[in-house]
């Protein structure tokens, strides 16, 4: 049998095949376990395989496209209208592989694993900004009993340092031993918040396209070096304003009879890189007052 195209359905342990020949007529159904995914793909002549862009997505595209395959990932929401009935892993399977011949389709670059390294950094530091929430905590049990701390990190900061070392204060000893607690949780996120932001700037510096975006009016380098990570291939984006949309910065459409409805903005894209780029411009437009 010549197979032609292969939908990958990929899960942790067992993986879905379903191939097709020329004519659209399915050859292939079968499940495999993970070990078998390379050595099934090594044996099979090159052909188009089509995947859902998901968390291990772009480490599965690499390894099979080593082995002469053409590889394309596709987002799952552009996926599912091609499920014909039912969730399971077959149907999907067979919507993958219906969906990655439609010459309409939009694909998603694979990213290189050096990309996958530095968006794991801003991950990592994106949980770590749970230090607020700490912070907010200690102000609030802390004037609970009279004791306020100014606004600002530092003051905050100053304040657990203040905890730690047993600085008298007007508060319970059960109670300082809890503000004391969560003073060295927040002193060593805050630490590791630096760590990360030290090899972000690292990296920054190393990547020339992170660089020549921190040249522009509002992004600095951790929204720079986020941008450089997460999209692959400018190239893909016709206009800016197919990246707004991309982002999630256009407004929703539901327009019909020649009547243009337009609503909020959309919100469908990347939640972190929206949250750099509108927290960079409003940081310009304080500036600018």
């Amino acid at each position: 049998m010549e197979i032609t195209t292969i939908g990958l359905d990929l899960a942790k342990n067992f993986f879905q095949v379903h191939g097709v020949d020329d004519a659209g007529v399915a050859v292939l159904r079968r499940t495999l376990r993970r070990s078998q995914v390379i050595p099934f793909f090594a044996k099979l002549s090159p052909c188009l395989v089509g995947m859902e862009a998901c968390g291990t997505s772009h480490y599965w595209a690499r390894e099979i496209a080593r082995l002469g395959h053409e590889v394309k990932l596709m987002p799952p929401a552009y996926v599912k209208p091609y499920v014909k009935r039912g969730k399971t892993d077959a149907n999907d399977a067979e919507a993958i592989c219906e969906a990655v011949s439609r010459p309409t389709m939009r694909f998603v670059a694979v990213k290189s694993p050096e990309q996958q390294a530095a968006l794991s950094m801003h991950r990592a530091r994106d949980l770590m900004v749970q230090r607020t929430q700490m912070i907010n905590m200690i102000r609030g049990l802390s004037s609970e009993f009279g004791v306020e701390a100014p606004r600002g990190l530092h003051q905050a900061l100053a304040l657990a340092h203040r905890l730690i070392d047993g600085e008298p204060m007007p508060i319970p000893a059960l109670a300082i031993e809890v503000l004391a607690s969560l003073s060295k949780q927040l002193l060593a996120c805050h630490d590791r918040i630096l760590d990360f932001e030290r090899a972000i700037n690292k990296w920054h510096r190393s990547n020339d396209v992170s660089r020549r975006l921190a040249s522009i009016p509002g992004i600095g380098p951790i929204g720079a070096s986020a941008l450089a990570a997460s999209v692959t291939d400018p190239h893909q984006f016709k206009s800016g304003r197919q990246f707004a949309a991309w982002l999630g910065l256009t407004p929703l459409q539901n327009s019909s009879g020649g009547k243009e409805r337009l609503g909020r903005i959309s919100k469908m894209g990347d939640q972190y890189l929206r949250k750099l780029l509108i927290i960079g411009m409003t940081a310009l437009i304080l500036a600018g007052r």
